[in-house]
């Protein structure tokens, strides 16, 4: 990324829209919950997405979600979103999605990936692959993302997909309380670990392990600013103000409205810029 050009960086988008693949009706029943949720519209394609942010000036970090597993529903490869970041590297960062539950083939696919140059991270979603992500079944795909020295999200908290549907979607909200992350920040203190999302309803349990474990950041997605609890924004504004990353969930929340939102959100000035674009440069080591 051209760091120096960019007012912000976006940590958590997502791909959403293929334009190699055809939409997969597997996956319709949850994004229509999805749309529901988040009184989303039409989403954009991945081309969309990157000129959106092209015109802003923001930086991001795109991702799709690997749910085959859990779920039945055919990912986006992570190929096309490595293709796109390669293409755009100036504002681009390209994190892949590896289920776990792939085992050896996800270890070789994540090795692939990362050699090939352009996949700079990796998403998780326990909510969404049905695992606990302290459960060791993930450690191989873990070490791989260590021994590069790389960062990994993982979704927290409540889940906005399959909220609504019946039984959820048979999706389990218990594999995403952020404290399991507590084991995998110990096990690989090499890997950045950033919590996405304010945890609701286990927020303290992330305030406790980013403050405990150095290697562990939080990512202030999925929420308007203005409905952030109020012990987040308090360590926000003071021991965690250097943890604390700006993310949109775009396209089910555009950085426009949490831009503005986040400004009248009871954040201190001094921390604007440190939550916006600063935190992110040295979570994703992108100073030179």
């Amino acid at each position: 990324m051209n760091i120096d050009d960019l007012v912000a960086i976006d940590v958590h988008t997502h791909a959403e829209v293929s334009c190699r693949h055809p939409h997969d009706p597997a996956w319709a029943p949850y994004e229509e919950a999805a749309n529901k949720y988040f009184k989303a519209g039409k989403r954009p394609t991945i081309a969309e997405t990157i000129a959106y942010y092209r015109e802003r000036r923001i930086g991001l970090v795109m991702f799709t979600v690997d749910c085959e597993h859990e779920i039945g529903a055919r990912r986006i490869p992570n190929e096309e979103v490595a293709d796109a970041a390669r293409d755009n590297s100036d504002i681009m960062m390209a994190f892949a999605s590896i289920d776990p539950h792939k085992g050896r083939l996800g270890v070789r696919e994540a090795r692939d990936l990362i050699e090939a140059g352009v996949v700079k991270g990796f998403k998780f979603h326990p909510t969404l692959q049905g695992f606990f992500p302290n459960d060791r079944m993930a450690y191989p795909l873990y070490e791989v993302i260590a021994h590069h020295k790389l960062p990994a999200v993982f979704h927290s908290g409540h889940s906005g997909i399959g909220t609504g549907m019946p039984g959820g979607g048979g999706l389990r909200l218990k594999y995403s309380n952020p404290i399991h992350l507590d084991d995998v920040a110990a096990d690989f203190p090499d890997m950045t670990i950033i919590i996405a999302h304010p945890s609701w309803p286990w927020q303290d349990e992330a305030l406790s392990v980013c403050l405990h474990k150095p290697n562990v950041y939080i990512d202030l997605s999925g929420w308007m600013p203005k409905y952030f609890p109020t012990e987040l924004v308090r360590y926000a504004n003071s021991q965690l103000k250097h943890k604390m990353l700006f993310g949109s969930d775009f396209p089910l929340i555009a950085p426009d409205r949490w831009i503005k939102d986040f400004a009248d959100a009871g954040f201190k000035p001094e921390v604007h810029d440190l939550i916006l674009k600063q935190n992110a440069i040295r979570a994703l080591k992108l100073a030179a």
